[in-house]
């Protein structure tokens, strides 16, 4: 199998997978996230606890590849400090804008790896980056 091929399964996987995309019952943060290009719309829930990301969801709509970078980065964050949670968004981004490049600290990113080509397509890098501003907000506050 290809890795396009690959790549695109998982971010179908993680578009159709809900587990991360309802409302939490409490949370510490919640924002939201709005991308007027697109219509690319969702909230941000999270419920962070001595420093610590205990649990985060999201909810909204939008194309497959805003709702699956959403639900990846909310697998990534749980159980992750505030810090990391944002050095993560940060590698994140700097994959997105091709500034990191090195595989081997990609990996942090787990299945958000499968993204790093979306910045061959301009017209849906905000759609990836949606959910990872939105996030980087939410623990500003």
């Amino acid at each position: 199998m290809e890795m396009d091929q690959l790549y695109t399964e998982l971010i179908l996987e993680h578009n159709q997978d809900k587990r991360n995309k309802r409302e939490l019952s409490e949370f510490t943060a919640s924002e939201h996230g709005h991308n007027p290009s697109c219509g690319d719309d969702l909230t941000l829930q999270i419920d962070v606890r001595d420093g610590i990301i205990k649990d985060a969801t999201y909810t909204g709509s939008g194309c497959a590849i805003s709702q699956a970078s959403a639900s990846m980065m909310i697998d990534i964050i749980k159980g992750k400090s505030v810090e990391e949670a944002l050095r993560l968004v940060e590698l994140f981004l700097g994959m997105i804008k091709k500034e990191v490049t090195d595989e081997s600290k990609l990996e942090d990113l787990e299945d958000a790896m499968a993204l790093q080509n979306i910045s061959n397509m301009p017209a849906r890098v905000k759609c990836a980056v949606l959910a990872w501003h939105t996030l980087k907000e939410a623990l500003k506050k």
